[in-house]
């Protein structure tokens, strides 16, 4: 079963971690779930996922409506990733409120409020998700020998015997993905672009064999487009345990060429910034690869993993680092789930929060580029530790999502300041702060359970301590000091470039466990925003029958 999110209410909420590692357990009744779940659906403000079609051909449109199928196919195989086989009949159970609220969640814990269960009688969400036995420690699979236990592409389960082990995700979805890649299939045969075409085929073959680095690569160099698709396990997020599961999601996207021209010239900086970074060269001697582009998309289709609690609105991929080594990324901005978070979420938040003499230098301008910068900052760096840990992510374990999308916030920033130093960027430096400080408001909404939260809270309470902002006691809106706000962006870039090359674990456990918090000052400002009844998030009416297709 597949579904489709549909318009309601509006608006709010907060979030934060507080899983166990021993899998999921029944305990205490949470308030009555009915009731409970009409509020948290204030979290959450509607957006119809529009886009204009009237460009496209027949054969692009019809394909259009192939790949969204596709991808409605990934929220079944993380539906099964999140909360497990029997999701269907847990939906069927619950009130309209209630199933409405998990299926946003993709189960029955609020994402926005430290994965709390706001169903009666469910326990703490597993780190781990349903990636790894309920029963399973932490230190069970450390000590097992697990053929393929690491891998990105692999469920952990137990034998007759009790034993751990490995299922790949094509063996335990073989029938999802025999009918994704038969879509994916016949919508190459709608392909007008020979490369895009070959990156639907091979695609098609990765989801059935777990093998997907050949298709990294096709998808890679498709250049021309005006259709693209992401899918496929991807994104690590899911698997707090160790960080090293990839979960189901699929985008279906429209290139915007008017803001991709606009934003192509950047992608040939990134040699020159690496080259730049404000830390010793053993942390910036890896090259970022040239084929890297930079481009402009309205999103028509959400599934899965970026469509759970909050959504996505920039992607950088591939993940491989053997990919990112030798072509690079493409970073694609996604224009219109942009535009309803600014529109709906980050200038209400600036008119509460911010000094009401530095609201002018709030813009969409400045908001799109901090997140397309934030983007293109992944590249930049280094993936592998220089002291023989392995990559950095396999150094850092569960930390080194938080730590990389913290480091590609804070990087981005800096490459701002580079590029305006340099005369390509235009606008006024401070309209970048400003909105980047409003944009910190935004996503520490979303908690110490998501990696983008954590980051924005280890940011926060390193800004505070450096002098970056203060908060005026009068009215509590907060003041960016612009100096010192360009300084704590260079020694945080320092600090955690420092960090991941030398695939420091115990040192970033410190850091997210000190600053990864919300504190209480804070906490009652974000209460302010709830009371102001500002969303959290978007949640979207999307599917053929919005686009008319």
């Amino acid at each position: 079963m597949t579904f489709r999110v549909l318009t309601v209410v509006i608006c709010l909420g907060l979030s934060l971690n507080a899983c166990t590692e021993t899998g999921q357990q029944t305990t205490e009744p949470t308030a009555p779930g009915q009731d409970r779940a009409a509020t948290l659906l204030q979290k959450y403000v509607p957006f119809k996922l529009e886009a204009e079609l009237s460009h496209l051909s027949n054969n692009q449109r019809e394909m259009v409506r192939l790949l969204i199928q596709a991808a409605e196919i990934m929220n079944d195989c993380f539906w099964e990733e999140a909360y497990g086989a029997n999701w269907e009949e847990f939906l069927a159970g619950l009130s309209a409120e209630e199933q409405l609220f998990a299926r946003i969640n993709y189960g029955p814990w609020d994402r926005l409020d430290d994965n709390s269960p706001f169903i009666s009688g469910v326990g703490a969400k597993p780190p781990g998700a349903n990636f790894y036995p309920a029963d399973m420690t932490k230190e069970e699979f450390l000590s097992a020998e697990i053929e393929d236990g690491n891998s990105l592409y692999t469920f952990i389960r137990r034998d007759e015997q009790g034993n751990l082990i490995s299922v790949p995700y094509s063996r335990m979805f073989s029938e999802q993905m025999d009918e994704a890649a038969s879509l994916l299939i016949a919508a190459a045969e709608y392909a007008e672009d020979p490369s895009f075409q070959r990156y639907l085929l091979l695609r098609a073959e990765a989801l059935t064999t777990d093998e997907y680095f050949e298709s990294d690569i096709a998808w890679m160099n498709t250049k021309d487009n005006m259709v693209d698709l992401v899918l496929g396990p991807i994104e690590t997020y899911e698997d707090q345990l160790f960080g090293q599961k990839a979960a189901h999601e699929g985008y279906v996207l429209i290139k915007d060429m008017d803001w991709s021209q606009r934003l192509d010239k950047y992608a040939a900086f990134l040699p020159s910034l690496q080259e730049n970074l404000p830390v010793d060269s053993k942390y910036k001697t890896e090259t970022p690869g040239r084929d890297a582009d930079l481009n402009a998309y309205d999103v028509v289709y959400y599934a899965g993993d970026c469509n759970a609690g909050s959504k996505t609105i920039a992607i950088n991929l591939p993940n491989d680092e053997e990919v990112q080594l030798q072509k690079g990324t493409r970073r694609l901005q996604l224009k219109n789930a942009m535009r309803a978070k600014y529109d709906n979420i980050l200038i209400p938040i600036s008119e509460v929060l911010i000094d009401e003499q530095q609201r002018k230098h709030i813009s969409f301008d400045a908001f799109f580029s901090n997140t397309m910068f934030h983007e293109v900052a992944h590249g930049l760096g280094i993936k592998q530790t220089i002291n023989q840990k392995g990559t950095v992510r396999e150094a850092l374990k569960e930390h080194a999502s938080a730590l990389e999308e913290g480091k590609a916030d804070i990087l981005g920033l800096y490459m701002i300041q580079q590029l305006h130093t340099r005369g390509e960027l235009e606008a006024d430096l401070h309209d970048y702060y400003v909105t980047f400080m409003a944009g910190i408001f935004r996503s520490v909404r979303f908690g110490a359970s998501s990696a983008h939260g954590k980051a924005n809270m280890i940011r926060f309470n390193f800004f505070r301590e450096r002098g970056a902002f203060t908060r005026n006691e009068r009215d509590g809106t907060y003041t960016v000091h612009f100096s010192e706000f360009e300084q704590a962006v260079e020694a945080l870039s320092r600090t955690i470039l420092t960090l991941q090359g030398d695939g420091d674990y115990e040192a970033v456990a410190d850091l997210v466990a000190e600053k990864g918090l919300i504190e209480a000052g804070l906490q009652a400002d974000l209460y302010r925003l709830e009371e102001a009844g500002i969303p959290v998030d978007i949640m979207f009416e999307q599917g053929p029958d919005v686009l008319g297709l």
